[in-house]
């Protein structure tokens, strides 16, 4: 039996996946949550095979919740389902150690497919996940490079700007500019805003 934790901050949607996976006899919802930090807690709590992770949650970027809960339950396997496919967010998840990534809007089929794959110590991406991926693969060191929108951010943290008062200036949400801030530092193999602006500077990038 394939145990699995559902983590989605719309009890709606959590209770309409619970009802697709009851079709399936080799897998069993053994938990769900709504935020990050409930997560976590029912992961180290349960112990699933498998957790179905959305990225937009209210306390915390999806992607940071990834290592935490695996910390909690290294055995348990992550497969993102959310609605969005930026290539900040599909790599930074994949980076963070999801093992599959699915788009809301996904079958049924699709879905039960996913979690048994990645119970099994594979992987599922669905298909413009896995183009995106493939890109990457391509063009070495092209992970490397900013987008924009994160260079307009890295000089603001430059500058000193708070994430709320990068999200007045760019009027943007304090969440949106912590995820471009995340993604800056994955990108940029750095732990804190300081290295990612030395880092950044290092390789000519303000």
């Amino acid at each position: 039996m394939i145990r699995v934790l559902l983590v989605d901050d719309h009890p709606v949607v959590r209770e309409g996946i619970e009802a697709i996976l009851e079709d399936d006899p080799d897998i069993e919802v053994a938990g769900d949550a709504g935020s990050a930090a409930d997560a976590i807690a029912a992961a180290g709590r349960i112990h699933p095979d498998v957790v179905l992770l959305d990225l937009e949650l209210p306390d915390m970027n999806g992607v940071d919740a990834i290592p935490r809960i695996a910390a909690e339950a290294p055995e348990a396997r992550v497969i993102v389902l959310t609605a969005y496919d930026t290539d900040e967010r599909v790599l930074g998840a994949v980076r963070a150690g999801a093992r599959g990534y699915l788009l809301k809007g996904a079958t049924g089929q699709e879905i039960m497919a996913a979690i048994r794959a990645v119970a099994a110590g594979g992987s599922h991406l669905a298909p413009r996940v896995a183009e995106k991926v493939l890109g990457q693969v391509r063009g070495p060191g092209r992970q490397l490079l900013l987008t924009p929108r994160e260079r307009t951010v890295l000089r603001l943290v430059a500058d000193g700007l708070s994430s709320k008062q990068i999200a007045r200036r760019l009027t943007i949400t304090e969440r949106t500019v912590k995820f471009h801030v995340g993604s800056i530092l994955n990108k940029l193999g750095a732990e804190t805003r300081a290295q990612a602006v030395a880092e950044a500077a290092r390789r000519g990038l303000l």
